[in-house]
């Protein structure tokens, strides 16, 4: 359902666009504790932190090209917001046509790289071969990652976060199923969990697409509507540049602090792995309220209701904050618990590293939410740079404390945990800064693309 965020109680659009967003990151994170659960249960230590150590090596790739998206999305969103629905259009088959050739650009780099990026990673020999498996396999069905992810956010910059929860839904439920049939009847082990993700994600984009279809006229493109446009393409590379190389310097601090962990072993590895998993949920209403502020600020800045904007802002830093202290209250209480969902419980050691991780980065859950909405506010009105700044900052803050702490031999791989909050502090002091200053405000697309229609170049059908 299209939500135009810019009338209305802003508390209420914004709860209204999280709620489906949150209650899809449950199932998109169920089946990654289903992957990490059924491998780390079933197959082994070692497996678990196969799976672990493969992700950073992926997002190292596809990082550049989420950023691009990222800045098509917010080009999406202010065109609707202003209600220029030919445009829009034109910039949702731009972003698949140039969609289309980066990801089959990056399945063949990604297949001919993946062993050499896992060696620099120094992934211990007992992990590289099943985490080179897992890569081949992801790499191979890149295609169906981006057009899903895509998808949901063209969605999503409609305002309507509700429909890409149910294609979520699927692909989640379908992931479940087909790694347990895969890992516990057929014996594939980490193949396995890799093949389910992809077929599930490839049935969820048959599925979203003849949906758009057969219910959502703003997104159906024709023949007529196939072009690229290279006006609207400049404007989201303008925007996603800086998006781009946040995320690419994200995936490089990622690889830099997975190099650490495998430094320390396959117990730490498999420690960090699951501890990563639970934070991710633990973190999931933060995420989501940072998503909405972006959607929400994007709509209105394209309506050019800046006082709606700033009000949008201060109360979603009050949701954060609610859900800071409810979410830390439950990881400190089941903090043990959780972490042994993911392994053996005779893995007496993964199980405690695990468990201190998320005792540390628990109590600093309310930084991350500072840094989270108030980037969610550059993002979505266009300011990339500094968003894209803020990160890089709270990234090389992590990267550098990481290394300085885990050599200190009283701190060893807890200086790993402690970097993490810190990085987010130093990232919320540049976003902060920004948000005083204004001048974000300055930053819309809509006015950019205004006046004659842009060039384009017509293109054959997919």
């Amino acid at each position: 359902m299209v939500q135009d965020m810019t009338k209305g109680s802003v508390m209420r659009q914004i709860v209204i666009f999280t709620i489906p967003l949150f209650i899809g990151n449950l199932f998109q994170q169920a089946y990654n504790l289903v992957d990490a659960v059924v491998v780390g249960r079933f197959v082994g230590k070692d497996a678990l932190a196969a799976v672990g150590t493969s992700f950073p090596a992926l997002f190292l790739l596809i990082a550049l090209v989420m950023g691009l998206t990222m800045g098509a999305s917010v080009v999406v969103s202010q065109l609707f917001g202003a209600g220029e629905i030919e445009k829009m259009r034109r910039a949702i088959s731009t972003t698949l046509f140039f969609l289309l050739g980066c990801a089959l650009s990056l399945t063949v780099i990604g297949l001919l790289v993946s062993r050499k990026l896992l060696l620099l990673l120094q992934t211990p020999p007992e992990v590289l071969e099943d985490a080179v498996i897992y890569l081949h396999i992801t790499f191979a069905g890149l295609l169906f990652v981006f057009l899903y992810n895509t998808i949901a956010a063209f969605f999503r910059a409609l305002g309507d976060s509700r429909t890409p929860l149910y294609f979520l839904i699927i692909s989640s439920l379908l992931n479940i199923v087909l790694d347990l049939l895969f890992v516990l009847r057929y014996n594939m082990g980490v193949a396995g969990v890799a093949w389910a993700t992809v077929i599930a994600q490839a049935i969820s984009v048959v599925i979203s697409i003849a949906y758009i279809y057969w219910r959502v006229d703003l997104l159906k493109l024709y023949l007529k509507d196939l072009v690229f446009d290279r006006k609207i393409f400049a404007e989201a590379v303008r925007l996603g540049i800086p998006a781009a190389i946040q995320q690419t310097i994200l995936s490089l601090g990622m690889v830099a602090v997975q190099g650490l962990v495998n430094s320390f072993g396959s117990v730490t590895i498999a420690a960090y792995t699951a501890a990563v998993r639970i934070d991710s949920i633990a973190m999931m209403p933060i995420m989501n309220l940072g998503m909405a502020v972006s959607t929400f600020t994007a709509q209105n800045i394209g309506a050019a209701k800046l006082a709606r904007v700033r009000r949008g802002y201060r109360q979603t830093l009050a949701m954060v904050a609610a859900c800071c202290v409810a979410t830390t209250a439950i990881v400190l209480l089941y903090g043990p618990k959780l972490i042994a969902l993911f392994i053996d419980a005779s893995e007496i050691e993964v199980i405690a590293q695990g468990n201190d991780y998320i005792t540390v980065v628990s109590f600093f859950y309310i930084v991350m939410g500072l840094l989270f909405v108030t980037n969610g506010v550059l993002r979505g009105s266009g300011d990339m740079t500094v968003s894209m700044i803020s990160t890089i900052i709270s990234l090389s803050a992590r990267v550098i404390f990481a290394y300085i702490l885990s050599s200190k031999p009283e701190i060893g791989y807890r200086g790993l945990w402690w970097s993490i909050p810190i990085g987010w502090g130093f990232g919320f002091v540049v976003a902060y800064i920004r948000y005083c200053s204004g001048k974000w405000t300055e930053k819309g697309v809509v006015r950019t693309l205004a006046g004659p229609a842009a060039e384009t170049e017509t293109l054959p059908p997919a």
